[in-house]
């Protein structure tokens, strides 16, 4: 069965057609774009679907497109793109047979189970309990989460915006931050300090903070950086920048302690997976331990936090292969 997949976020939007049958998938067709370039998806998926025909002409019989914000309705607003998505348009506009809309964490989850144990790199081995609840959270642009329940002879995977529930300091440099993004934000949640944006504002909290400020050098380079997150994670991995590597290593003790929280309000005894743009480029600091102290730092239920397995997703297309697979099962008249 051809199917299209999709994984759309606030900064890029990849999409592919696979040919999905027994054996596995085998991928026809991709392309990455940059979603800020582009006014709505419809020109976006109307310029791939002309590539993709270019290449290798043949119908689709099912769509999947795993996208950065809630979906109601079969309609997805993306939340940090001015993109309303709606499946019933993109079926009638391009003469799909099927088209359904899902959370991009939701598309990770069904993913993770068309992974090898070569995609993951782990940081807890923990006690995993076999089909035991699972929960996932990943930093980009903003925060996603979600969970993933066993369900017949499948994980199902349920969407969540626990990203934006309100950010709980768990430091006094933890209230200090707290207090003020608060005099600058209306309200401060995780994503606004576990994201992309959000390593900016620690490093800019951390600036006004003092004492420690920026060599001239790397504030010059923050200062014409296309991406500044990145460059701040440059600077820290490098290890010749003090505030820099301060700023990672408050990012991580708080990306931590809310992976933490999730686990423990999902009771993820089957593991909680570490997804998301950001992870995979910090992988040696994340093995470092700052991270799995924060998500085990939760007396008087830190036994049960230890005793779960953390696993970093470290494959980049682990969104499109659960949107293609949730594809050829819908296809199929499967249902997921």
């Amino acid at each position: 069965m051809r199917v299209l997949a999709g994984d759309i976020g606030g900064t890029k939007t990849l999409l592919q057609v696979v040919d999905v049958d027994p054996l596995g998938c085998r991928q026809v067709w991709e392309q990455r774009f940059d979603s800020q370039s582009y006014g709505d998806f419809s020109a976006l998926l109307a310029e791939f679907l002309d590539h993709a025909q270019q290449q290798s002409p043949g119908m689709i019989e099912s769509a999947c497109l795993g996208v950065a914000g809630p979906v109601v309705n079969a309609q997805a607003r993306i939340t940090n793109l001015p993109w309303t998505i709606d499946a019933r348009q993109l079926m009638s506009k391009y003469r799909l047979p099927h088209v359904s809309l899902i959370n991009d964490f939701q598309a990770i989850g069904y993913g993770i189970g068309g992974l090898r144990e070569t995609d993951f790199v782990t940081l807890q081995s923990g006690q995993p309990r076999p089909r035991g609840p699972r929960a996932l959270i990943g930093a980009g642009t903003g925060l996603g989460e979600g969970l993933m329940l066993w369900m017949d002879n499948h994980y199902e995977v349920l969407p969540s915006e626990g990203g934006h529930v309100d950010f709980a300091p768990t430091t006094s440099r933890q209230m200090d931050l707290l207090q003020h993004l608060a005099q600058r934000m209306e309200r401060v949640s995780y994503e606004c300090i576990v994201s992309g944006p959000g390593l900016v504002r620690i490093h800019e909290f951390l600036c006004a903070a003092g004492p420690l400020r920026p060599s001239a050098a790397f504030a010059a380079a923050l200062q014409s950086a296309d991406d500044p997150a990145a460059c701040i994670s440059q600077h820290a991995l490098q290890g010749n920048e003090p505030i820099a590597e301060q700023t990672l290593e408050l990012f991580l003790e708080i990306y931590g302690a809310q992976a933490g929280n999730l686990a423990l309000t999902v009771l993820a005894s089957g593991g909680v997976y570490i997804a998301g743009g950001i992870a995979p480029k910090l992988i040696d600091r994340l093995r470092d331990g700052t991270f799995i102290r924060a998500f085990n730092h939760k007396s008087p239920m830190s036994g049960l936090t230890s005793a779960m397995p953390v696993k970093v997703v470290m494959n980049p297309h682990v969104g499109l292969i659960g949107a293609a697979l949730k594809a050829a099962r819908e296809g199929a008249g499967l249902g997921v």
